[in-house]
């Protein structure tokens, strides 16, 4: 039996904010929105290629609003992926390595597959990471 990861739910206190972090920032694509019967608003979004989506809406969960940490995307190049989320404005920090002494700043002789990593926050506060694996490209 096959197990599939569909939906996130991310904590957000503005949709609206949220919606456009992650769409214009992240370039995740819009797939839904709706209203719930309270007229709260609930987004669904996808990052490209990723078959699970992330889902924004205040009446989704009780998690707090920043709470959600260590969430972790796959890119098959994470300096290129870096240069684009710093050229659509998302504040980002250095690649990192990875190794058996824990991280530090990579350097550009490493080799970065699996063990290549960034970090970044939405506006509320939920912690993302972002590693480079190139086999699933």
């Amino acid at each position: 039996m096959n197990w599939t990861l569909e939906v996130v739910v991310v904590p957000v206190s503005d949709v609206d904010r949220a919606k456009k972090f992650y769409s214009e920032g992240l370039g995740f694509v819009i797939d839904h929105e709706v209203r719930d019967g309270a007229g709260n608003p609930i987004v669904q979004l996808t990052p490209p290629g990723s078959g699970c989506s992330v889902v924004l809406g205040p009446s989704l969960t009780s998690m707090a609003p920043g709470s959600l940490k260590g969430v972790q995307l796959v890119v098959p190049d994470v300096r290129a992926a870096r240069a684009e989320l710093l050229e659509r404005g998302v504040e980002v920090g250095e690649v990192q390595f990875f190794d058996t002494t824990g991280p530090r700043p990579a350097r550009e002789d490493d080799a970065l597959d699996n063990s290549g990593f960034l970090f970044f926050a939405d506006p509320d506060g939920n912690e993302w990471a972002v590693q480079q694996i190139s086999a699933r490209a």
